[in-house]
């Protein structure tokens, strides 16, 4: 596999901070790289660097020649002058991009269908777009273009769950060129688990390469952790749990390789489950009775718009409830409703005596009028302390669980970035001792550590949770149930979670898709993708699936052995520690050891493929 691009010992330094400090590192043909780490820490840098828009202060950053790099960057680059139709298709002619199923694939996926209606059409300037739109044309620019090396900053930001669910079909399944090469840093944990063959964690100044997406990443940290013995304890305890509940999810995510699911099972073996949701559910009807919030027959209509059509809606004590739906279906008006703020236009609204409800929404300006204030100034503010699963914590301990460590407890609000607004504002929330939680989208301007520490925060709360998110993840993780808006004004229960959503909209989409010459095209696309599921149905015959059992069997066993020689060698090294010839040549055959066995874990999945 030949290196794209590759870095070797490149540092960059912002005043006296090395971002990146002697990275060296490469991306190869054919890699779909997830890149996570701290905001802050250096991941839009390493993507400036990799696509060449910065130099490195020290080393050197080599190409393949001929290879083409497209960024997607935080910053809007497009040309307010230009249509759709520019930005995104350039002076392609028609019949080139409306005959490539691909960019058909694109355009449908991004802007709504060929026509671009989502965006008002392929005429329209894109002046006066939303940031949200133009950052979807920017994507869609770059995907048209099909660069050999395709760099990613947050791609994620704007969409709605179905969004992130093509985005992610599309980069697997019809980007195929096998030298097209995909970086994409991201906090979103399931879209870095359905893409990611190699996962980068940047983290002072280091880029850490870890084999797999979200789940395998997890797993690799928890284990180096481990064995290194200098993580702190309290981290090694949220990756544990972290752990724990990846291995209770959804059937999906449990279909590793047995030596994986092992070495889970060893880590997370006293690790109970990341919520009792007996005793939450318990305190939490101490909390509020019997009653929490109801809608009943409730209607909402904006100007000509039925947004909840005769709903009855019903909150129980300690219920945690996720919600998904696509962008202007009206989730944001149904936390409203529930809170009280956005009036019935029929129906009605009872709430409990005892509910307490607090909403974190999508707005920050709240704390501009604290901007020269300290954190924790901020915190302590509403309540000095507060009770979390069950036990009595100040304000301070809860601000260091929620990322604001140290003397960053000391730093004035205003200095604050987006990620650390948010925090802050969540912070609040939580000090008012809420009974119901409302949340519309938390996970905004987060990095995954920071998400990983709401989460565990959210598992010791009693009390009734509602989640707007288009974060799969965290809606999988810390809501028991989901439900959806379709558009239609009604509040659908989902008891096959977000899968059963997405199936709903692809039924939706197809009934409702005007016939056409394009429409035709991808019609013939689908039908060639079903003959060739048929055949693919059909399946390996016994026979090979007996011969895949055996070679998984036989795998296994070498696996145990080289498991054993490793132990030995890491052994023989600590005992050899002052001998630098010994040490060399124990090494090198550990690095042969650990070849060999990634060659054998991709024999095993291989092999378990088609033994099912």
């Amino acid at each position: 596999m030949a290196n794209l691009v590759a870095l070797e010992n490149a540092t960059v330094v912002y005043g006296t901070t090395a971002v990146l400090d002697a990275v060296s590192t490469g991306v190869g043909t054919g890699q779909r790289i997830g890149v996570v780490g701290r905001n802050g820490g250096g991941k839009s840098t390493l993507l400036r660097v990799l696509a060449g828009d910065q130099a490195a202060d020290a080393g050197r950053v080599t190409r393949a020649g001929g290879t083409t790099v497209g960024l997607l960057s935080q910053d809007d680059t497009l040309d307010p002058a230009w249509t759709v139709r520019e930005a995104v298709v350039g002076d392609l002619p028609e019949h080139v991009w409306a005959g490539d199923a691909r960019i058909r694939d694109v355009l449908t996926g991004l802007l709504g269908g060929v026509g671009a209606p989502s965006v008002g059409g392929l005429d329209t300037v894109i002046g006066p777009l939303s940031g949200g739109e133009r950052r979807r044309l920017a994507l869609a620019r770059l995907l048209v273009a099909d660069p050999d090396l395709l760099l990613l900053d947050e791609p994620t930001n704007h969409f709605d769950v179905e969004g992130v669910a093509w985005l992610a079909d599309h980069l697997v399944t019809r980007r195929t060129r096998p030298d097209a090469s995909v970086v994409a840093v991201t906090h979103d944990r399931w879209f870095l688990d359905a893409v990611a063959m190699l996962t980068w964690e940047v983290t002072d100044g280091t880029v850490q390469s870890y084999e797999g997406g979200y789940a395998a990443y997890v797993l690799a940290r928890a284990e180096r952790d481990r064995l290194s013995a200098v993580v702190e304890e309290r981290r090694g305890n949220l990756l544990r749990k972290e752990l724990a509940w990846l291995r209770r999810g959804p059937p999906a995510r449990t279909s590793k390789p047995r030596f994986r699911i092992d070495a889970a099972n060893a880590l997370i073996e006293n690790e109970p489950p990341p919520r009792d949701d007996v005793a939450l559910v318990r305190f939490a009807t101490r909390r509020l009775g019997k009653d929490v919030v109801d809608l009943v027959d409730a209607s909402v209509q904006l100007g000509d718009r039925l947004i909840l059509d005769d709903v009855t809606w019903r909150l129980a004590p300690g219920e945690r409830v996720g919600i998904v739906g696509v962008n202007g279906a009206g989730k944001s008006t149904l936390l409203r409703a529930v809170t009280g703020d956005q009036p019935l236009s029929s129906g009605r609204r009872r709430i409990g005596k005892t509910v307490v409800i607090a909403f974190l929404t999508q707005e920050v300006r709240e704390l501009e009028k604290y901007a020269s204030w300290r954190v924790i100034e901020a915190v302590e503010d509403v309540r000095a302390f507060t009770t979390l699963g069950g036990k009595e914590v100040t304000a301070s301990q809860l601000a260091t669980r929620l990322g604001f460590t140290g003397g960053r407890q000391q730093t004035r609000v205003g200095d604050l970035s987006g990620g650390e607004r948010r925090r802050l504002q969540l912070l609040r929330l939580l000090m008012t001792e809420p009974n119901v939680l409302i949340l519309d989208e938390p996970t905004n301007d987060l990095d995954i550590d920071t998400l990983t520490s709401l989460e565990d925060v959210l598992d010791g709360w009693a009390g009734t949770l509602i989640v707007v998110s288009h974060d799969r993840y965290l809606l999988e993780r810390v809501a028991d149930h989901q439900v959806a808006l379709l558009g239609d004004g009604r509040v659908r229960d989902l008891p096959g979670g977000v899968d059963e959503y997405l199936r709903l909209r692809a039924t939706a989409l197809s009934s409702s898709a005007p016939a056409s010459p394009v429409r035709a095209l991808d019609r013939a696309d689908i039908r060639l993708d079903s003959a060739r599921t048929d055949v693919q149905a059909s399946g390996p015959n016994a026979a090979d699936i007996r011969a895949a059992r055996k070679e998984m069997s036989r795998i296994e066993r070498r696996l145990d052995r080289i498991s054993a020689e490793e132990a030995r060698l890491h052994d023989e090294m600590a005992r050899s520690a002052a001998d630098h010839q010994v040490v060399l040549r124990l090494d090198a055959e550990l690095r042969t050891l650990q070849r060999e066995r990634d060659d054998l874990e991709a024999d095993w999945l291989d092999a378990a493929e088609t033994a099912g």
